[in-house]
């Protein structure tokens, strides 16, 4: 990655730490390496891990997502691929496209990160 995009990363993280909203982006990152895991039995274990960290009821870093969403990832978990979380991803992106990221754009945190 490119070290601005790094920065802009870190700044972003931290601005939604400061809302308690960061596991969005990290639910966000964590999908974006399981796709790029290969070994079925790898895939396994981190869908796992991914399910039980964000999906999952009461889950430690649970994320916003409807009961429609939550059905179809779970499904999609019976035999992971890489596309498993796909849904629930976009989801995920979308809210923070609409919803923290024009409040971040107007932080202080962004304003740091231009100067």
């Amino acid at each position: 990655m490119h070290p601005q995009v790094i920065d802009g990363l870190a700044s972003f993280k931290s601005f939604l730490k400061s809302e308690f909203s960061e596991e969005n982006l990290e639910f966000w990152l964590a999908c974006e390496d399981y796709k790029k895991i290969k070994s079925p039995v790898k895939m396994a274990e981190k869908a796992k891990k991914i399910y039980e960290e964000f999906i999952q009821t009461e889950a430690p870093n649970e994320v916003n997502i409807d009961h429609f969403t939550k059905d179809i990832t779970m499904k999609n978990l019976v035999e992971p691929s890489p596309s498993s979380f796909d849904v629930a991803q976009k989801r995920i992106y979308a809210l923070m496209e609409k919803d923290s990221l024009p409040r971040f754009v107007r932080s202080e945190f962004y304003q740091e990160l231009i100067k």
